[in-house]
């Protein structure tokens, strides 16, 4: 979880907490800004979700490179090319 997550987490909690008081009180100016605080928490989660799903796909290619090395398929290769000769 990174931190746009969280804190978009507890936007949206805070929004939504809010709005809730505001129609429980009857208050519209409370209604309104809780709604957009919430909507401003999942829109920032849902950003950090994607910060998190780029950051695992990078991880995850770093450790799928191929590396510089030769196989031990091509090492026999070689060796049965150069017997051969």
């Amino acid at each position: 979880m990174n931190k746009d997550q969280v804190e978009g987490k507890i936007k949206d909690v805070a929004g939504r907490v809010e709005r809730q008081v505001g129609e429980w009180t009857g208050n519209k100016d409370a209604q309104v800004h809780g709604t957009v605080k919430q909507a401003e928490g999942k829109v920032q989660n849902a950003w950090g979700d994607v910060k998190d799903a780029g950051e695992k796909t990078v991880d995850r290619n770093r450790t799928n490179k191929p590396t510089d090395e030769t196989t031990e398929t091509e090492k026999d290769d070689e060796d049965s090319r150069r017997k051969a000769s």
